[in-house]
């Protein structure tokens, strides 16, 4: 799923919704600041200011404010954060959050604004901040972050909410879920059903090639303060080919208490399928560069064979940690810039111990193809050497 989004002009202080009545507003701002969202003719509107400790939101032209008593959050002070603010005439509701627009990040909401008046609104004007983007749909429910096929699919299912079909995943999502999502797609095949087997074996062996590759990659993420437990191995599929941050197809190897740091996604899309273990997943409002960091606002286990989805707006920001004490875990990534994107940004940033903000460019540690023949050569080994 990737909201409908209008890239904004930084020189611009005045937008057209796409939708009157509707949209999320994005924008960076390091004082307090204001904006209006008006009908055409100016008359009518909101007026609404991001503080430092609280949200504020009037009508332009009665004065009258509306008020959420349980607001106690303005502009955030942390490096890296912005914020948005949400429109939905449909169901009469004002939101605003900090970070990634979505239910989990809100800390002002309102609700009983006649429909009539908000459906008219429809031109957004500012001075003293930062637009991002606006979102043409507005901030109405969580979003799931399983992801199912239409054939798993059932009526509680969506019913619930609990799971995202895949057809409401962007269009260049589902070709990146439609490319590891098979039955056929699995780490244990025919071919070398003992390979997850042979991968814990390399990674205990002090002599085995994952064992000492995690060895060597304990100083990636911080140079100065080596870590062996944020490591983890990156195999590749194929090569790079300009339409995604490194190779677009990642399998990734986290052996028991091993994690990733807190990174983003150069803003691309991504497609997680978990196939041997269980991988943790917490999720981020934003990249925050700061030693104290922020909490995540939520996090959620993938078991084998679940996958869940990463776009330019939502769930771009996360960390990854097998939790497990005995068992490793195994996962293929794959990743893609959308079809707007003309920066293609290269690199995964991300904190580091110290709170400050890094660039990561994904490399690889092997080619697939070559890891499996060494993987199937240390096993037989192993295995030769055990019947001696």
């Amino acid at each position: 799923m990737n909201p409908l989004a209008l890239s904004l002009q930084p020189t611009s202080n005045h937008h057209i919704l796409p939708i009157k009545g509707q949209g999320v507003f994005l924008l960076r701002a390091s004082s307090p600041c204001s904006f209006h969202i008006c009908d055409p003719s100016h008359v009518q509107g909101l007026h609404i200011a991001f503080e430092n400790h609280s949200v504020s939101v009037k009508d332009v032209s009665s004065g009258q404010p509306y008020i959420d008593i349980t607001n106690k959050h303005g502009l955030s002070s942390k490096p890296g954060a912005y914020h948005w603010f949400s429109l939905d005439a449909q169901n009469q509701r004002l939101l605003a959050g900090i970070g990634e627009p979505r239910f989990e990040t809100v800390h002002y909401r309102f609700s009983g604004i006649p429909k009539q008046f908000l459906e008219a609104l429809a031109v957004l004007s500012h001075t003293n901040l930062e637009p991002i983007k606006l979102l043409r749909d507005p901030i109405t429910k969580s979003v799931p972050l399983r992801v199912k096929p239409t054939n798993e699919l059932s009526m509680d299912d969506v019913a619930s909410g609990q799971v995202l079909p895949k057809a409401n995943l962007a269009i260049v999502a589902q070709k990146l879920y439609d490319c590891i999502s098979g039955k056929q797609f699995v780490l244990n095949d025919p071919s070398f059903p003992q390979f997850s087997e042979a991968i814990e074996n390399s990674i205990r062996d002090p002599s085995g090639w994952c064992y000492q590759r995690l060895q060597q990659k304990a100083s990636e993420f911080s140079k100065d303060k080596p870590n062996p437990l944020e490591t983890y191995l990156r195999i590749t599929l194929g090569h790079a080919n300009g339409e995604s941050p490194g190779v677009p197809y990642v399998m990734e190897i986290w052996p028991p208490g091993h994690y990733s740091p807190i990174h983003s996604h150069a803003n691309a899309h991504a497609i997680i399928r978990v196939l041997h273990g269980i991988i943790n997943v917490s999720l981020y409002p934003f990249l925050c560069q700061d030693k104290d960091g922020i909490r995540p606002f939520g996090k959620a286990d993938f078991v084998q064979d679940e996958i869940t989805w990463i776009s330019p707006t939502l769930n771009q920001t996360h960390k990854l940690l097998n939790q497990s004490a005995t068992e490793t875990c195994v996962t293929i990534q794959c990743y893609c810039y959308g079809g707007k994107d003309r920066l293609h940004y290269d690199f995964f940033d991300y904190v580091d111990s110290d709170g400050n903000q890094q660039q990561y460019e994904p490399d690889s540690d092997m080619d697939f193809v070559e890891f499996k023949k060494l993987m199937k050569a240390e096993f037989s080994a192993l295995s030769s050497s055990v019947s001696l």
